[in-house]
């Protein structure tokens, strides 16, 4: 079990969801996709203040991403699923998240009256943390400046966090998902402060039974960020085992008419219990080569060994670290 998986908290839908009375809470509003170190280290800050003070720590969020909502043509590519981004809060130490259904009614909100009314009527923030690019309200008509006004006037602080740089790189989400599709998984580690990871099931239509008896996963359909085509060293996780693996992400132009697929192939592969709804963690480490047409089957075969033959190597030098 992953560490964001082990601590559960409460997570509030809505406002209706939040209990009838609020105590007073320290607060950071953000989409958080990917909760990368930038992240962590504003709601670290939002717990450190919340113990001082014996207030609650609180994480406020959105579903759907406020560009799903509003341009879902031009909306990125999630790093994490909502489910996946709870627990990675929830991992932050941070006492309840609240989740706001983004459409059309909060979408009009303006930045002043979600201030006053969900923020200081509803949920009695004493003080917030933000990055300098935060923006709120209607057309995000509200800034870092507006909210410092704002807390003045309704008597909350405002604590304002400096971008946080790794190796002289300025962590965000759209910089995340930038390496992340063009298969720079170690860059991408860097800011995230873990391996990007792709959480789906088995594809289905392919036979699969009550355990897998091949060393070979197919990954269902997935509609949030994956890595730009290639092969990459990887870890699966299957319930509670986690296997070494090397993963195809691409068209497997080879094989003509196969199309697009995620297949992982596990190197110290076992027998293992899963089905189609058997939930599967699948961590990207490596990029080891872009995705290639060969010549023929027996080529792709010599370059499949090569590339399991880097991959052990890797997790060999992995386990020497």
């Amino acid at each position: 079990m992953t560490e964001e998986a082990s601590r559960m908290i409460p997570v509030y839908k809505s406002l209706a969801d939040l209990p009838a009375v609020v105590g007073s809470t320290i607060a950071a509003v953000g989409n958080f996709d990917g909760v990368h170190c930038g992240h962590r280290e504003i709601l670290t800050s939002v717990v450190q203040e919340a113990r001082k003070t014996g207030a609650q720590a609180l994480a406020i969020t959105f579903d759907p991403h406020p560009e799903q909502f509003l341009r879902p043509a031009a909306a990125p590519k999630l790093l994490t699923p909502i489910p996946v981004r709870l627990q990675l809060l929830a991992s932050t130490g941070v006492d309840a998240v609240l989740v706001l259904p983004f459409d059309a009614a909060l979408a009009k909100v303006r930045a002043r009256d979600f201030v006053q009314h969900v923020l200081v009527d509803r949920l009695h923030v004493s003080a917030m943390h933000e990055g300098g690019n935060f923006r709120f309200g209607h057309r995000a008509e509200g800034g870092v400046m507006e909210l410092q006004g704002f807390g003045a006037e309704f008597g909350f602080h405002v604590h304002l966090h400096r971008a946080v740089r790794v190796h002289g790189i300025e962590i965000s989400s759209s910089a995340v998902r930038g390496l992340v599709a063009a298969g720079d998984m170690k860059r991408a580690r860097w800011m995230l402060g873990r391996p990007f990871r792709v959480h789906s099931t088995q594809g289905r239509g392919r036979g699969v039974g009550t355990r897998l008896l091949v060393p070979t996963v197919n990954l269902a359909k997935y509609d949030d960020l994956l890595p730009a085509f290639g092969v990459y060293v990887t870890r699966l996780t299957i319930g509670d085992r986690c296997f070494q693996a090397v993963t195809n992400v691409g068209n497997r132009p080879t094989f003509e008419g196969v199309g697009f697929g995620v297949e992982t192939h596990i190197l110290n592969f076992e027998p293992v219990e899963m089905d189609e709804n058997t939930p599967l963690q699948l961590e990207f480490l490596m990029r080891l080569r872009r995705e290639m047409e060969w010549p023929s089957p027996e080529a792709l075969k010599a370059q499949i060994f090569k590339d399991v033959a880097r991959a052990k190597r890797y997790f060999r030098l992995l386990a020497d670290v």
